[in-house]
């Protein structure tokens, strides 16, 4: 199998088990550059304060605007800040399992709407991500956005609510065909009586709404709870196998792995989420060159500004509305996963209505950097080459590059529009 060498195999270690590199990330060896990936960092920016509830107030016409104003406020002081904390990763492969785990229990703030409950989600993402999946998925089937987003507050007894519990088995844990509507009816009443607070936003489990009669999933009859119905769930040997494919379809490649590859990757999951990333960057597919992914808009974006040096916190309020405006335009926005499936990946990002957005945002980073310092040297189309870590420029790029020779600024907006940019190689 022919090999991506030494440099762009790094350069594809910090695209896909990072955020993207920073000058100077390339000139580590692989195995050097995968230790950085994983080891622990700085702590990362502090989140932003939250003004508005941790649930939608109630009140009258004037109360709903002005909570319906703050929480939008809170929205994109959130999304930003995640940003940020994307661009000024300390700990680069447990801000991409964040952002990872965010798209996999896909939770919108759209019909959440609650920024803190986002948050608290956010925040169990980062510390349990990189851990046991087990832990993850405990936390996840009673966390409290997760709660309003499948209707689990709906769910007790007498009136089970099948959502949570189909979401749970067909999109994060199982995949379609490891389950039946038995499975599905039986595992909803096990999730009953899980509610979220109105006062604190916090998750509790109400005696009165529980269904506790004995339940009949996979063919296995017990008093199941929350926590033993995932537990039961987990030791399905399709779970860790439909996990373990999900990863590999976002960081590795869109063609499934050989069933000698999947049980090692599995065997490395069983431990933890951080030997499951140690074990992908070991397989021979993960350096292949044939393996390319078009990376998502939040990808592309956070790269350029480590890239760039430029970070979202530094945005005055018109540039950061440009930033947030731009990646709606792209199709993607932290906290704004447009349904339970999460977003699509490979072409559906490159389509022409988004390429204003892209050209946009490209330009919003490259006229905020220092870019006579980060591009240096008589050779500019080599220069931003260099900065961007692309391996090489085709022949059809290059001649864009002339093009705008001399203006820095387009410069950057052409070659981070580039296919060698945009495609993760």
């Amino acid at each position: 199998m022919v090999q991506l060498d030494e440099r762009a195999a790094v350069r594809r270690l910090h695209d896909r088990l990072g955020v993207g590199p920073r000058p100077g990330d390339l000139d580590r060896s692989y195995d050097a550059a995968l230790d950085a990936l994983l080891s622990g960092g700085a702590a990362g920016v502090a989140p932003p304060q939250l003004a508005s509830p941790p649930r939608p107030a109630k009140g009258d016409d004037q109360a709903k605007k002005e909570a319906a104003r703050r929480r939008a406020e809170d929205e994109q002081a959130l999304a930003v800040w995640w940003l940020d904390r994307l661009v000024s990763a300390g700990s680069p492969a447990a801000e991409r399992m964040t952002w990872f785990w965010h798209g996999h229990f896909a939770t919108s703030e759209q019909k959440v709407r609650s920024p803190a409950l986002m948050l608290a989600q956010n925040e169990t993402f980062r510390r349990l991500g990189l851990g046991p999946f087990a832990d993850l998925a405990q936390a996840l089937v009673v966390d409290p956005a997760m709660l309003v987003w499948l209707d689990g507050n709906d769910n007790r007894v007498g009136a089970a609510n099948e959502n949570l519990a189909r979401e749970l088995m067909e999109l994060f844990t199982l995949g379609i065909g490891n389950y039946d509507e038995v499975d599905v009816r039986e595992a909803a009443r096990s999730l009953t009586g899980w509610t979220v607070r109105a006062d604190t936003g916090k998750a509790e489990l109400v005696a009165k709404r529980r269904d506790d009669g004995a339940k009949r999933v996979f063919g296995k009859t017990d008093r199941y709870t929350a926590q033993s119905l995932m537990t039961l769930i987990l030791d399905r040997p399709e779970s860790p196998e439909f996990v373990v494919g999900r990863v590999w379809f976002r960081l590795v490649s869109a063609q499934p792995p050989a069933r000698d590859v999947l049980d090692r990757l599995v065997s490395a999951f069983r431990r933890d989420t951080r030997s499951l990333l140690r074990a992908l960057a070991s397989e021979a597919a993960f350096r292949d060159p044939a393996n390319v992914l078009v990376k998502q808009p939040v990808d592309w974006a956070v790269g350029l500004m480590r890239a760039l040096g430029v970070k979202p916190l530094d945005l005055n309020k018109k540039q950061a509305d440009l930033l947030l405006r731009s990646l709606r335009g792209l199709g993607q926005v932290p906290f704004r996963p447009p349904s339970v499936g999460g977003w699509p990946a490979g072409g559906a990002w490159l389509t022409t209505a988004a390429w204003p957005s892209r050209l946009d945002l490209a330009k919003l980073v490259a006229e905020r950097a220092d870019l006579k310092s980060a591009l240096g040297g008589a050779d500019e189309i080599e220069g931003v080459r260099r900065l961007l870590g692309v391996d090489s420029w085709s022949d059809r790029s290059k001649a864009a590059l002339q093009k705008v020779e001399g203006n820095p600024v387009q410069l950057v907006v052409v070659a981070a529009s580039a296919p060698e940019y945009v495609v993760s190689r």
